[in-house]
Formats: C-alpha cells, sequence, structure tokens
C-alpha cells in the first residue's frame, strides 16, 4: 500500500481530476474501477472520485509497484531558452511579454521551446518548480495568444493560481487591451458584436451578423488613439475572448490588421513589407487590468499590468505617428 498525503498545492480539485493527473497515463475507466473496487480509498475509507480535496487528506493506493509505475510517467523539463520578457511576479502568477512567433503551447507533438516550455524551465531553474515533487500539477499558461501576436500571457504557478486566473478570465473580471495598426482611417470609437465559426480544417474563422449554428456572439471594442490618411492605430478591448477574434472583427470592418497573412490584404501587406519591413501582424496584447475584488487575487484588485511594444512595431508607429504613437 502506497499513501500519499495532500499538499497545499494539490487541494481544491476533486479527487478523480487528480488521480487522472497522478496516472497521468491511466485511461478514466482504470481510476474509476479502483475507486468502484475501493483500491483507492480517501483518509481510509470509501471514495467514490467527486470529493473536493483539502491539504492533509491522505489518499491509500492498494495496488502494486508494477500497476502503478505502467500508468505513470516520469515529468521532465527540457531545456528552454527564454525569450519572454517579465512584467510581473509574485509567488503565485507569473505576467509575461511574449514575443511574436513564439508558440503559446505545443500544436504538434514535436514542438518544442514553446512559451510553456520556457515558462516550466524558468520555474524549474528557479526552484519553484520542482517535477518529481508535484506529481499532479504543472504551473500552467492560462490565456492564449496566436503564434504571430505578441503580448501579454497570464501563467499561475500554484493550481490555486490557475484556477483563480481561469475563473477571472471566463468571469470577465480581467480587462485585456490590445494595440494595433489597420488599413485605412478609424476616426470614432465603436463596438463589434459579430457571431464567429472556427474553421477547424483551415485554422480561420468566419463571421456572420446573424446568430445562427456553430456561430458564438463575439464583442470587440475599440478606439482610435492616431491616424494617417492610410493607417490607423487603435487600442481594443476584447469584451469576449474567441480564436482570432480581433483579426477576423478588423478584416469584417474592413479595417484588416497590416501584416497578417491569414485575414489581411494583400496589396497592403505588400506595400508595408516593403516600408517597414513588417512580417508578422502588427497586433500586441499591451494591457490587462485586474478587477477580482474578492478571493485568492483579491490583492491584484485595481492593477494594471502593461507589456511594451515590440521593437519593430513601436519604430513603425514612432514613424507614422510620432508623440501619438510612442508608448
Amino acid at each position: 500500500m502506497k499513501e500519499i498525503k495532500i499538499t497545499k498545492n494539490e487541494e481544491n480539485q476533486r479527487l478523480d481530476k487528480y488521480l487522472l493527473k497522478y496516472f497521468n497515463k491511466a485511461p478514466k475507466s482504470f481510476v474509476y474501477k479502483m475507486l468502484r473496487k475501493k483500491r483507492i480509498k480517501l483518509n481510509k475509507g470509501k471514495a467514490e472520485g467527486s470529493e473536493m480535496l483539502l491539504e492533509g487528506d491522505t489518499l491509500q493506493l492498494y495496488l502494486a509497484e508494477e500497476t502503478m509505475a505502467g500508468f505513470m510517467e516520469e515529468k521532465t523539463v527540457p531545456v528552454a531558452e527564454r525569450h519572454f520578457g517579465i512584467v510581473y511576479e509574485d509567488d503565485d502568477i507569473l505576467v509575461v511579454n511574449k514575443p511574436a512567433g513564439l508558440l503559446t503551447h505545443p500544436e504538434k507533438a514535436e514542438d518544442r521551446d514553446t512559451l510553456t516550455d520556457q515558462i516550466l524551465y524558468y520555474l524549474y531553474e528557479k526552484g519553484q518548480y520542482t517535477p518529481s515533487a508535484e506529481s499532479a500539477f504543472t504551473p500552467a499558461v492560462c490565456n492564449r495568444l496566436d503564434r504571430n501576436t505578441s503580448g501579454i500571457v497570464v501563467a499561475g504557478k500554484t493550481l490555486r493560481a490557475v484556477q483563480a486566473v481561469n475563473e477571472a478570465i471566463r468571469s470577465r473580471r480581467m480587462d485585456k487591451y490590445y494595440v494595433t495598426l489597420v488599413k485605412g482611417v478609424v476616426e470614432e470609437a465603436g463596438e463589434i458584436d459579430l457571431y464567429l465559426s472556427k474553421d477547424e480544417e483551415h485554422n480561420q474563422v468566419r463571421t456572420s451578423h446573424q446568430e445562427k449554428a456553430g456561430y458564438r456572439r463575439a464583442l470587440t471594442k475599440y478606439r482610435p488613439i492616431a491616424h494617417t490618411k492610410d493607417y490607423t492605430l487603435l487600442e481594443l478591448q476584447l469584451i469576449t475572448g474567441k480564436t482570432h477574434q480581433i483579426r477576423a472583427h478588423m478584416q469584417a470592418m474592413g479595417h484588416p490588421v497590416l501584416g497578417d497573412r491569414k485575414y489581411g490584404d494583400a496589396e497592403t501587406n505588400r506595400k508595408v513589407r516593403g516600408e517597414f519591413a513588417i512580417s508578422n501582424q502588427c497586433l500586441h496584447a499591451r494591457k490587462i487590468v485586474w478587477k477580482e475584488k474578492e478571493g485568492f487575487l483579491s490583492y491584484l484588485y485595481g492593477k494594471q499590468m502593461t507589456a511594451p511594444l515590440p521593437k519593430k512595431m513601436q519604430a513603425v508607429c514612432d514613424s507614422l505617428f510620432g508623440e501619438e504613437g510612442h508608448f
């Protein structure tokens, strides 16, 4: 029999969720079968799997060592050179500035050196994450940016932090602001209210002005900061957070993001590529504002966190708009 004591970083999750992380190679059927047969107990009593774990709880595993070993894959932290900037950090969360061109999460098994990899190795080197001591928890990124979008990404160092940040995002108690360069002139602030549907095969979204099957409502507020006769610098606030939302909304509005190869204007992209050497979409997640008044993240209430623009994007803004475009 093996006994496991639940730590502070493992509490506040369902027992079955914990077990599926602990036995990270096991099918769900194995875990629930062991619970039914009372081969896995909680505090020496019968367990259903739906119980919420508390610090100090104990699990008793009446399983052979070879059985457990066969369903457990040892976690490792591959070396990954850090390319992100640090916007804010404390014992529970890490807010970083992701450069354009970097994947947030692996998309294929062979993807390496993603932002997630870099964050895990950073925490490992600091001694804040030890895989061998964290059998059922791995620090995690809570929001995602497209590969070629730069800016703020929030990661949780602890389980409670991951859960709290995810809930803040889900319940819209974190305001997210972006800066983008778009084609054409936008003179007044406004809101885009469209429905989006993801085409998984082509990794692209379609827009609709009307609600229909497979489409979900997406809201984006925008405010012009400066403009020339050809381009506008916008600040955008994401009210919802759907895949490619800003890029698809800007295209539908008739003001596509400069450098956007999927939703942008090909002729405009050729022009700005030649004039400014822009190869990626000019879209940057610049600021978040915490609005959580109660609970685990209440100490961040009202705090603004800002990520500087990439040097190339800032140089383009300076060239086009002068002081109005300098952040």
